[in-house]
């Protein structure tokens, strides 16, 4: 935890009387607030704060605390105006979170051309399939691709995240080839755990169109289901960046031209708007880049007719 931020925060709810009033000065999200205050008490060893419903009040503690952090606050200022111009340079560790999918597709060829541009700056990624709380597990970023992000977080949005149904070759030689989006539900559907509680969504003609599949197998990482798709076990809604290479090799083909998935948005999730490092505002103005280059960042693939391969190297699949 930062204590200079920690003292900020402490200072400014203390001159505003409000831990909203407060967040929103500090264009930080009210949780972060919440949880800097909670380890300033524990810093100082002290409850700082009396909190009634209708306003908030120091402590004897909190009082002598507050002083200090002030103090604290202008050594802090006078040091920030002896630096050179080289603060700016992106510089020190970031720690960044993602998903197993997009970092292992994306983000280990980005990270890699960012650290070549800045040789001093370095990232440490973590990997996992659920949301982390920054705050608790010392995480600076979040990378996540999702249309149902917390109001409360700080986010940046870098782009968005196009999808595409697909199936192997021999799945659909098997059961056929879905012509609509409601073909779905009579197909076996590989699910992603925590999206869209399977209720895949479409925008067909100007409308949107959502369809409910299930399948015998459900997983909470993309890749899983991408392998198992490969492999003949049913239909995937994959992000394209994960299904372009294969559909081009002609291990999956892209279905129901016509149905465009809901895309996705792909944010920037961290603690706070001041003091960002150099590192990560860099970062972040990189990774903006990053996602709006086709090069790196692929369009979802346009789907073949039924009975059309999708690419020279697809067999024809079998009309239902």
């Amino acid at each position: 935890m930062d204590r200079i931020t920690a003292a900020e925060v402490f200072v400014t709810i203390a001159e505003r009387a409000s831990m909203t009033a407060a967040a929103d000065a500090l264009e930080m999200s009210r949780p972060m607030v919440t949880r800097y205050l909670a380890q300033m008490e524990q810093w100082a060893g002290a409850r700082l704060l009396h909190r009634t419903t209708r306003r908030l009040s120091l402590t004897e503690a909190g009082e002598q605390t507050l002083a200090r952090c002030r103090q604290m606050l202008e050594v802090a200022s006078d040091m920030g105006r002896a630096a050179d111009t080289e603060a700016d340079l992106p510089r020190g560790l970031l720690r960044v979170a993602c998903a197993q999918s997009l970092a292992q597709d994306v983000l280990a060829a980005a990270v890699t051309e960012y650290l070549r541009r800045h040789p001093l700056a370095a990232i440490d990624l973590h990997i996992d399939s659920r949301p982390v709380n920054l705050v608790e597990e010392r995480i600076d970023l979040a990378i996540r691709i999702t249309n149902g992000l917390d109001p409360n977080l700080i986010a940046r949005p870098l782009g968005r995240c196009p999808s595409v149904v697909c199936a192997s070759p021999a799945y659909l030689a098997a059961h056929g080839t879905p012509r609509s989006a409601q073909d779905l539900a009579l197909h076996n559907c590989l699910t992603y755990s925590y999206f869209g509680k399977s209720l895949w969504s479409f925008e067909h003609q100007g409308g949107e169109v959502a369809v409910p599949v299930g399948g015998n197998l459900s997983a909470n990482e993309s890749g899983v289901l991408l392998t198992a798709a490969i492999e003949g076990a049913g239909i995937a809604l994959q992000p394209a960046y994960s299904a372009s290479a294969p559909i081009a090799r002609g291990q999956l083909v892209a279905l129901l031209p016509g149905f465009v998935p809901q895309g996705l948005g792909v944010f920037g999730v961290y603690g706070s708007r001041r003091q960002m490092p150099a590192s990560m505002r860099v970062l972040l103005d990189f990774l903006v880049e990053r996602f709006a280059d086709p090069a790196h960042w692929p369009p979802a693939p346009v789907p073949a007719r039924p009975g059309k391969p999708a690419n020279p190297a697809n067999p024809a699949v079998r009309r239902r």
